[in-house]
């Protein structure tokens, strides 16, 4: 019987780059119509591996592949798969951590220089015949010597740290597994309310996590100072958005920029989406033509990894070493 590897679901063109190296490995792709937890229940039951982008690969999912190794996400975060069952059940669990880091910090740093010089809400003005109604007296500030607080100092924080230097910010991270005071690559650690107090631009780059879900309320909007601007290009999630709304529609937070919200797609009431200084991208952020098909290719690589038996290079649940299905 074929080796079967399932694609739950995908956004960009086509499926060729994986096809091609999960074919020339001698498996058979399967393409889910729809990802549904039944269809993907139903067609996972004689799968070896499941590869997935935003679908949910569920308990139930996982309990119903029965024959499968490895469930390999296409993107950086996993808060859409139960990777303690996967763990429980033996199934390898990885991503790619490291293949968009431009394209999201280019991302991110360009909401931050389109928020900041209030681009949108001034073409919107000029395009309805108020070039002469442009009145300036919105927070706009000069980039250099501004202070840029990035929440979250991993590969994509560190990456846009570099960019925001070439601009002549100073930048402060926050990250719980890095000390208060530690230098890394000219960024001073700090905690939470030294980034929220003292920055005049925030950047969200941590995953969806119990321990920072909404961890962006109200109470912290308050600390940060007026006329900041806010940008979350990681998950939605971590900020709670009618408290965003307020803060944004009193003039507190001076724009803000959201690649991801929740839930999606927005609420067509959402409060958000009745603002001004705001920029909202439909999960985009990791997109370029060779980012795409660099995380195509190394999706697949890794199934093969593992279903050849070999440790993947990203491995999520290292708990599952020792009693894993592909003996790893």
């Amino acid at each position: 019987m074929n080796t079967k590897v399932l694609i739950t679901d995908y956004v960009w063109p086509s499926t060729d780059p994986e096809r091609e190296i999960l074919e020339e490995a001698g498996f058979e792709v399967i393409i889910a119509p729809d990802s549904s937890e039944a269809t993907l229940a139903k067609l996972a039951s004689d799968v070896e591996a499941i590869m997935f982008c935003f679908a949910q690969v569920t308990e139930k999912v996982l309990e119903s592949a029965g024959n499968c190794k490895i469930a390999a996400r296409y993107g950086i975060g996993v808060d859409n798969v139960d990777i303690d069952k996967a763990t429980e059940l033996g199934i390898a669990v990885t991503n790619v951590p490291d293949y968009c880091m431009d394209e999201v910090t280019d991302h991110a740093l360009g909401m931050i220089i389109a928020l900041n010089r209030r681009l949108v809400p001034h073409t919107k003005k000029v395009t309805d015949g108020g070039w002469d109604d442009v009145v300036l007296d919105q927070p706009m500030h000069r980039t250099r010597g501004a202070t840029l607080g990035i929440v979250g100092f991993g590969r994509i924080g560190r990456s846009l740290a570099r960019k925001a230097h070439g601009f002549g910010m100073k930048v402060l991270a926050y990250d719980p597994l890095i000390d208060v005071g530690n230098e890394i690559d000219g960024v001073r650690a700090v905690t939470l309310d030294e980034i929220l107090t003292k920055s005049d631009f925030v950047s969200l780059h941590v995953p969806l996590l119990p321990s920072t879900q909404n961890m962006i309320s109200a109470a912290e909007l308050s600390q940060m100072k007026r006329g900041a601007i806010i940008v979350n290009c990681s998950r939605g999630g971590l900020i709670v958005e009618d408290d965003l709304a307020n803060y944004l529609a009193s003039g507190h937070i001076a724009g803000a920029g959201l690649d991801v919200v929740e839930p999606t797609p927005p609420d067509p009431s959402s409060a958000l989406l009745s603002q001004e200084n705001i920029i909202i991208t439909p999960h985009t952020a990791f997109f370029s033509q060779a980012s795409t098909i660099e995380l195509e290719k190394r999706t697949a690589q890794e199934v093969v990894r593992v279903l050849r038996g070999h440790k993947p290079e990203n491995l999520i649940n290292s708990d599952v070493l020792g009693r894993s299905r592909s003996g790893l």
